[in-house]
Parts: structure tokens; C-alpha cells; sequence
């Protein structure tokens, strides 16, 4: 005899479907230890700060992920290779796994601004060379998802500058992308950057900047430029990066995710 979930399971997973953003964030900014000690000594042990993820308990089947914390690559229109470097999110999970009092779904998921599970995803990553495109349904809900808790790692791997400027003042008309100083905590949550985001590769010999747009006076998004983190992520054979510069990569990345939590 086949069995059922009551009404009462049903109706708690769909509700838990539109709060799931929410409650999400909420899990994953719990300040285990007030958080501030997590902040203050940076002797951070695995064993003593662990985020709960999941608390929730639903009926999603065996092998849901539902309610973990997850990396969303964001996919996007222009012609823009919003699917390059491959090996850099699997290879920063792996980091952070291993590296970080967070545990991470090991595998990147992959989600466009339009689908139904968008605002399942506080966490995003977007990269890429070439042009973005947002149409104007696209712009209300990445700036509905920003301003409801959501949070964009955007990182120029080179050629996306100027078109993400152009398609973030959509998103962001009255909000500007300003440089972040070297004492922003995002460089000095769990490994220390006292000169600020590391440079990885070089470009145009410009110096790594990191800059954030901020609502409510929360970073929202974070754009790394002039750095090509996912450069440094990726496998070791496919840039052929000295471990110091893989590792400068993986620990500033690792610094983005879980200040975007604890902030």
C-alpha cells in the first residue's frame, strides 16, 4: 500500500517553498558563539562553529539537498561565457569544506535570473569575458532577490567590466558600486588580507580592486575585479598558477562566503 504525506506535510512544504529564501539566510546567519568571537580571534576550530545546515526537516525524499547552503553559478543572456572556468566553484566547495566552520552541498548548482527556484539561491556567482544582458523582468527580480537577503559574488574574469557596470546600474540605478577599503571585514573574516583582494592574474596592470554595492547598509554584492579569483580556483594544470596564488584565491573566496552569512 502506497503511502502518502498528510495534508499537513504538503501544505508545509509548499509554504517552506516561498519562505525558503529566508529561512535559509536566517540558518545560515545564526551567530554560533555570538559570531563575534568567530570575527574577534580568527582561531576559528571546526569542531566549535558549525552552521547548522539543514534544519529543515521535510518530507523532500532522500536525496534532496533541500534546504542546504549551495553555490549558484548565475547563467545570463548577451553572449557572455557565463560558464567558464568549470573547476573553480567545485574546487572552492572542496575549500571550503575542508578549510572553513561551513558545510557546503558539493556541487555548484547552475540557475538563470527566470527560473522558478531563482530566489532558492542566496548565494551567486557570476563570471565570465564577454557582454551581459538583463531584460527589465530579470533586473525587478535580481534586485528583489538582493534586497530581500540574497547575495552576488560577481567576478570579472576579464572583458566583463564595462558590461557589468552597465547592466548592475539597471539593477542598482541609485545605488553605486564603491571601492571597499582594505579594513572592510570581507578581507579579514576567517584569512587576512590587510592589502586588500589579491591579485591573481594580470590584465591590463591594474591593481586588484574590490568593490560592493550596498543596501541598507548591507553588502549585497561584492564584485572582484582586476583579480580573476576563478582563475586561481580552478585546477592547478589549466593556468598553472603557483600554489601561493591558488591559495591567496581559495582563502579570499572562502572570506566572500562567509561574510556574506555572518554580515
Amino acid at each position: 500500500m502506497t503511502k502518502y504525506p498528510s495534508k499537513s506535510l504538503i501544505f508545509l512544504y509548499y509554504l517552506t517553498l516561498d519562505i525558503l529564501p529566508t529561512m535559509t539566510i536566517f540558518i545560515a546567519e545564526l551567530k554560533l558563539i555570538k559570531m563575534n568571537y568567530f570575527m574577534k580571534t580568527k582561531q576559528i576550530k571546526r569542531n566549535l562553529i558549525i552552521l547548522l545546515f539543514p534544519l529543515l526537516f521535510l518530507y523532500a525524499g532522500e536525496n534532496s539537498d533541500f534546504g542546504k547552503f549551495t553555490i549558484a553559478r548565475l547563467k545570463y543572456n548577451g553572449g557572455g561565457d557565463w560558464y567558464s572556468d568549470p573547476s573553480s566553484i567545485p574546487n572552492l566547495i572542496e575549500f571550503l569544506n575542508t578549510n572553513a566552520p561551513i558545510e557546503v552541498y558539493p556541487e555548484e548548482k547552475r540557475v538563470s535570473i527566470m527560473d522558478k527556484d531563482f530566489f532558492s539561491y542566496p548565494y551567486l556567482y557570476m563570471t565570465g569575458h564577454g557582454n551581459i544582458k538583463f531584460n527589465s523582468e530579470e533586473v525587478l527580480r535580481l534586485r528583489k532577490h538582493l534586497q530581500s537577503g540574497g547575495f552576488l559574488h560577481v567576478d570579472d574574469n576579464y572583458g566583463l567590466d564595462k558590461y557589468f557596470r552597465r547592466e548592475i546600474k539597471k539593477v542598482f540605478p541609485n545605488n553605486e558600486l564603491v571601492e571597499l577599503p582594505f579594513d572592510h571585514p570581507i578581507f579579514h573574516t576567517l584569512f587576512e588580507f590587510p592589502h586588500g583582494l589579491p591579485k591573481i592574474h594580470e590584465h591590463d596592470n591594474k591593481r586588484a580592486m574590490g568593490f560592493g554595492i550596498f543596501y541598507k547598509n548591507k553588502l549585497v554584492l561584492f564584485y572582484s575585479y582586476e583579480s580573476d579569483l576563478g582563475d586561481g580556483w580552478e585546477d592547478q594544470n589549466v593556468h598553472h598558477d603557483p600554489e601561493t596564488k591558488r591559495q591567496a584565491a581559495l582563502r579570499m573566496g572562502a572570506n566572500i562566503v562567509l561574510y556574506s552569512l555572518i554580515q
